[in-house]
């Protein structure tokens, strides 16, 4: 299969991929963590400029997430910057679900009811396919993530584990904090290459 894995910089779900024999490329505008196929630039001129089997994308979750919706109307006054960017992000994720690829996985934490509701009316995406926790597959952590899915089955759980740290949440701030909050862990990536690269 030909496989885009768009918005990410670690190449983990590339790489879990290419070990299955298939051809896969990662695309972002960060430059990749490890060697192999990848697209340093935008997702979307990416996606018109080649034809893939199976898309999973990876979308910024700053302004959709459930966690950040404090900010969207701070003591109860809409934030005009904030709802754009909002409005923006939502329309990112919505290119990507909607995008010319006929297997799609859009990846992203709980999304907050504003964000649902403006990609549900202005784009007709549809409410997320279901959600899973890193646990399921090997990874003894918890972190909720939700997947957004057109022409793929959920993902199922491929080994459960007894871990259940919350070592994304715990992580210290500081400027490299996103990045580690971003990174898909091994086990999903594995997980994610074998049931959907039918």
């Amino acid at each position: 299969m030909k496989i885009v894995v768009g918005c990410e910089f670690s190449g983990k779900v590339r790489d879990a991929c290419i070990a299955l024999g298939h051809d896969a490329i990662s695309c972002d505008c960060l430059p990749s963590e490890t060697p192999g196929p990848h697209y340093q630039g935008d997702i979307l001129r990416l996606l018109a400029e080649r034809r893939f089997d199976l898309g999973i994308f990876h979308p910024p979750c700053t302004f959709l997430c459930n966690s950040g919706v404090q900010w969207l109307a701070p003591g109860g006054q809409l934030d005009a910057a904030r709802h754009k960017q909002m409005m923006a992000a939502c329309d990112f994720f919505a290119a990507l679900y909607w995008a010319k690829v006929p297997r799609v996985a859009v990846e992203n934490p709980v999304m907050h009811k504003h964000a649902r509701d403006y990609l549900a009316s202005a784009w007709k995406v549809p409410a997320q396919s279901m959600s899973f926790q890193p646990w399921e597959h090997g990874e003894p952590e918890v972190k909720r993530t939700c997947l957004w899915l057109r022409g793929l089955p959920d993902l199922r759980p491929s080994n459960v584990v007894a871990g259940r740290v919350a070592r994304v949440h715990r992580a210290s701030p500081g400027p490299n904090r996103w990045r580690e909050r971003s990174r898909t862990l091994v086990g999903v990536a594995n997980a994610m290459a074998a049931q959907w690269t039918f």
